[in-house]
């Protein structure tokens, strides 16, 4: 009997917690960030729910054509709750991937979302790496879909000479993203150069160009 007891209150324990520790469903059918206000709930306020209108919910930043002009030759437009308030509480974002010949999507983590990619034109080489550091990878075709788990570093890479475009949604309203590059060689202030050599096994200069390097990107 003890042991049931104990079993049971271990039981509510975890719920509890898992409770306190996991994400807050909305208490309301909206809310629409209030940039003016000083009062902050779960990051951000919410405007008055009755001056909220349509034009709230509505974003119209994708009718502007990407510009890929950089090394990378990629454009990547992120819409999250930084330029789109209506996704306050949504749970959701979205972006437009747009790649230009060969341009590649530089590894990168989503720390507070999983992602999914419907590849609407052209081929993408895609994948991500597990905690184990098992590569899954896969070229995409003109409707496939593909998942990224969440916080799993991921890529992908146009496979083409002609333009290629993607889109993602992924389970958050800020995702928020960490370039494995920038990470290591852009930080403010830097890593020492000691910490970067005995990770990559490579010398002093090899660290200035790669930072270099990152730089120009």
């Amino acid at each position: 009997m003890a042991l049931i007891k104990i079993v049971t209150v271990s039981f509510f324990l975890c719920l509890t917690i898992i409770g306190v520790l996991g994400d807050e469903d909305p208490l309301q059918d909206f809310c629409v960030e209030d940039p003016n206000s000083n009062v902050f709930i779960n990051g951000v306020p919410c405007k008055d729910p009755t001056t909220v209108t349509a034009d709230d919910f509505t974003s119209t930043i994708l009718r502007q054509a990407p510009v890929i002009n950089n090394t990378l030759r990629i454009q990547a437009d992120l819409i999250d709750i930084r330029l789109f308030p209506g996704l306050n509480t949504q749970g959701l974002s979205i972006a437009r991937l747009a790649f230009g010949p060969f341009g590649v999507n530089p590894p990168h983590s989503h720390p507070r979302a999983s992602e999914v990619i419907w590849l609407l034109q052209g081929r993408l080489y895609v994948g991500f790496v597990s905690t184990s550091n098992r590569l899954f990878a896969k070229v995409l075709y003109p409707g496939d879909l593909f998942i990224f788990p969440r916080g799993l570093v991921h890529f992908q890479r146009n496979l083409d000479k002609s333009d290629t475009v993607a889109v993602a949604a992924l389970g958050s309203q800020n995702p928020g993203r960490t370039d494995i590059a920038r990470a290591l060689f852009q930080t403010t202030p830097a890593i020492m150069n000691e910490v970067l050599e005995a990770t990559l096994q490579v010398d002093e200069n090899e660290i200035d160009e790669l930072r270099r390097g990152v730089s120009r990107t």
